[in-house]
């Protein structure tokens, strides 16, 4: 059995070594025996969704975010179909802002999918920090880099309730977005390098999905480096 991973526009969203989050999904499946595909589609291709067992989405420049939103839209009522039938999806950075109802730059709306209801407004500040995030269905925090513009509002499946960090986000202790098998964040990292237990979790999700016999999941190296961040962070906004 054979999973397909699509990592879409990997070539038009892909700052801050995001890819790191397809690389090592793709590397422990294979540590623990499962054969691994992994599709690089970009606005030249047609999507199936039906095709991907799991879809990853990057951040990148607000300009390709723009090129890669067109495209997408031709898409929306496939991509609303797949998350609504259980697809796991996961889109870090700014790219979490395409699934919602719009982006508001300088007074400039921009209709994105309208998948969520949120709205996100490009701020004339930026946030930048080191992020810590609880999700209550986790027994540990989540981790993680924030470097954007974009303010979700009125999120209708918030993801996190923000702990530490982003202390220059307006009157708000939540972030991302979970609904069903979808995930959104602004936190990079990247995310499932910096979270093994997220990784472990997504990882778990996909051989459940295709009922796959592995290995025992080892992800010791990882783990030391997420409990290490811990305890210097701790000590650092102590």
């Amino acid at each position: 059995m054979k999973l397909t991973l699509a990592y879409l526009y990997y070539d038009l969203l892909n700052l801050y070594g995001e890819n790191g989050n397809i690389k090592i999904l793709k590397k422990q499946l294979e540590n623990i025996g499962v054969k691994v595909n992994v599709v690089f589609l970009s606005i030249d291709d047609e999507l199936d969704f039906n095709n991907y067992d799991f879809v990853y989405i990057g951040c990148g420049i607000e300009s390709n975010q723009l090129i890669v939103l067109k495209h997408l839209l031709k898409y929306k009522n496939q991509i609303k179909e797949a998350i609504e039938n259980g697809k796991l999806f996961l889109a870090t950075g700014n790219a979490v802002e395409l699934f919602g109802k719009h982006i508001i730059n300088q007074n400039k709306k921009v209709e994105c999918l309208n998948i969520f209801n949120y709205e996100t407004k490009h701020e004339a500040f930026k946030i930048t920090d080191e992020s810590y995030f609880i999700d209550d269905n986790f027994k540990m925090p989540f981790i993680g880099f924030q470097n954007r513009i974009g303010v979700m509002k009125n999120i209708d499946y918030p993801w996190f309730k923000v702990i530490k960090g982003i202390g220059s986000m307006p009157n708000s202790n939540i972030e991302g977005v979970h609904y069903k098998n979808f995930y959104g964040t602004y936190l990079i990292g990247p995310l499932l390098v910096r979270n093994p237990h997220f990784l472990k979790f997504v990882i778990k999700q996909l051989i459940k999905y295709k009922n796959i016999k592995t290995k025992k999941i080892n992800l010791a190296i990882e783990t030391k480096a997420y409990h290490n961040f811990i305890d210097c962070f701790y000590k650092e906004t102590k």
